[in-house]
């Protein structure tokens, strides 16, 4: 339960008190019953609660410092680049000319925006060796799902309406199948070999002319780099399917490889992730989509170009799969975006890789002999221990878990990929300093001993937090969606 000194906002209301009042009408005040259509309005007012303004930005202030965030500590989410966000992004999205803008405006009066979205669209070109971008989708699977259906498009305008099976491995993302089914897709599986590399086997065994696409994140899920994607694209390719990439690790090749010269048809990028965008919470997001140019005609619409030097959005495009987000995208990532690439240059983008990799190489051998290692290779920018060992001796993943907070951490990504026992990938991004990495490596090292001292420590953490260990699966079937006054 929550403790004393932070109540929740509903508790400290007190009738008549006001946080802000605004100005007395200066016009004829309009009857709701007159713009509403019936059924709209309320029949009871909205149950708020009534606090004066202090009370209220204490209230909010106190919860902020109980929030865990990149800015307030190390943030190891496997799979999710949870990298530092440079301040210069914000100060960028915030200029007058960025931020008071309306997406309605004419597009003579909306030029540099535009530009700057069109210049966002070649450096994205450049760096994923794709033909064209859209900036339209508003996160990763939206991306997914996006370049699936594009894929959809062009095998139904070529007649191949047979192809209905999308390929995804068993180290994939959650979203790559649920993605390809929400595009009205089948999904069929393949296997991961012994050195947690797609069985190249097994691939030859699934594809064939009902194949759609192989979706693929590379390096996969594991962190590890697909060694053999030439010949999988070979083997897609020959059957007359596309490469799909997910663009969520691209961090970890960034300027050193692009999907392009891989053989990869389509690609998402997380603009939020690797581009230094916020995210966590739901949104905001970004996740733009690059093609190849037989996927190019069936770009979402309208596509933005430039032609004799003024940027327009053209909407003739009659084989497009139409729109997939009002306006075009979620502006303000775009800009922050945009502005990580020109303030690092190409060095700069090549030196995040090179930093993303050295760190998680580094934090992986320094915790490998207290954790099983399912896969002893060098990694990318993530790396999976298991915790196998210390199940045997009665403490499960999430409890080492739940001890990370009693350290000032938030926990890595847990019981993922699926196809290792008690997971844990963890992404140390190259934002972060040594001595940050130390101090991580320090605290599992401390919590595999206390598993094998005092494992009770472990499996009752976590014991200085705010709230103590939740019931989560009592959590998720009876959440509180209100709270009622006594």
């Amino acid at each position: 339960m929550l403790k004393e000194e932070q109540s929740l906002i509903f508790e400290v209301t007190k009738e008549g008190r006001v946080g802000y009042s605004l100005p007395e009408l200066d016009v004829p005040e309009l009857d709701l019953d007159d713009l509403l259509p019936a059924g709209f309005k309320r029949e009871e007012p909205a149950e708020l609660p009534e606090v004066s303004e202090l009370d209220i930005m204490r209230h909010y202030t106190a919860l902020s410092k109980r929030n865990h965030g990149i800015d307030s500590g190390f943030y190891p989410l496997g799979s999710c680049t949870m990298k530092y966000n440079p301040k210069i992004n914000e100060a960028v999205a915030r200029f007058p000319g960025f931020a008071n803008i309306h997406p309605l405006q004419d597009e003579s009066t909306v030029q540099g925006a535009m530009a700057l979205m069109y210049d966002l669209q070649e450096h994205l070109v450049e760096i994923t060796g794709m033909d064209e971008i859209t900036l339209q989708p508003a996160a990763g699977a939206h991306g997914e799902w996006t370049a699936l259906m594009m894929i959809r498009a062009f095998h139904e305008s070529n007649g191949d309406h047979h192809r209905t099976k999308v390929i995804v491995p068993d180290s994939a993302h959650g979203t790559n199948p649920a993605s390809a089914t929400v595009a009205g897709y089948d999904t069929v599986t393949v296997k991961t070999n012994e050195k947690g590399l797609v069985d190249l086997e097994d691939l030859k065994s699934v594809v064939g002319d009902d194949t759609a696409a192989l979706m693929l994140t590379n390096p996969n899920t594991l962190g590890l780099f697909e060694e053999d994607i030439v010949e999988m694209a070979k083997i897609v390719h020959g059957v007359g399917g596309k490469l799909y990439y997910d663009g969520a690790n691209l961090n970890a090749v960034m300027s050193k490889a692009r999907p392009g010269d891989m053989g990869f048809d389509a690609v998402h990028l997380n603009l939020h992730k690797t581009f230094t965008g916020p995210h966590g919470g739901g949104g905001p997001g970004s996740g733009p989509v690059g093609v190849h140019k037989d996927l190019a005609p069936f770009l979402p619409k309208p596509v933005l170009v430039k032609k004799d030097d003024v940027y327009t959005f053209e909407y003739n495009r009659p084989q497009s799969i139409g729109r997939v987000k009002p306006f075009y995208g979620n502006f303000g990532i775009n800009v922050r975006a945009y502005t990580y690439i020109r303030s690092m240059g190409p060095d700069g983008l090549k030196a995040v890789t090179e930093n993303a990799v050295l760190n998680a190489n580094y934090m992986m051998r320094k915790l490998e002999p207290y954790f099983d290692l399912p896969y002893t290779q060098h990694c990318k920018h993530e790396f999976v221990l298991s915790g196998r060992r210390q199940k045997q001796l009665g403490v499960r993943t999430l409890d080492m878990a739940k001890r990370l907070l009693d350290f000032g951490y938030h926990p890595p990504t847990i019981y993922f990929p699926l196809n290792v026992e008690e997971g844990m990938m963890i992404e140390p991004t190259e934002t972060e300093s040594k001595e940050t990495l130390d101090a991580f490596i320090d605290a599992m090292i401390q919590i595999a001993k206390e598993v094998e001292e005092n494992p009770e420590i472990v499996q009752t953490a976590p014991h200085t937090t705010v709230v103590s260990r939740l019931d989560e699966t009592r959590a998720a079937r009876n959440p509180v969606l209100r709270y009622t006054k006594a």
